[in-house]
């Protein structure tokens, strides 16, 4: 197996409320649409897959691993500088998501927050301190 991710599918529960987030929101590309698709494709650059146990990216997130508010999975963002995190963090509460961690610095080294898309969807977005500022 070639080991790639090449499409990622998020179950929502309402299309056009994520169309309006990905796209409108986050400004995410999104490729043409028939209106009278139950599907929307947003083309996105090259993605990374990291395995971490359950419980603790749950903790990391501060959510409960019940079960019922926690799938198990985050999408993770990463970029240049602690401000990104923050500006993205913001932009995506704006665009009607949810603040689920404040930005921090975080065990790992880094600086991270996490936001939860309409449907719940968790999102970290990450500075990882490659280097010093």
């Amino acid at each position: 197996m070639d080991p790639r991710i090449t499409l990622v599918t998020l179950g929502v529960s309402d299309v056009d409320d994520s169309i309006r987030f990905y796209r409108d929101g986050l400004g995410f590309p999104m490729d043409d649409r028939d209106p009278d698709d139950d599907i929307a494709f947003f083309t996105l650059e090259g993605t990374w897959l990291s395995v971490y146990p359950r419980e603790l990216l749950a903790e990391d997130a501060t959510v409960p691993d019940d079960r019922t508010g926690f799938s198990g999975v985050t999408l993770a963002h990463n970029v240049a500088s602690r401000d990104e995190v923050d500006a993205i963090l913001e932009q995506a509460v704006d665009a009607g998501g949810r603040l689920v961690k404040p930005a921090q610095e975080v065990f790992w080294g880094g600086y991270s927050g996490y936001f939860a898309d309409p449907d719940d969807h968790l999102w970290e977005v990450a500075y990882p301190l490659l280097t010093e500022d």
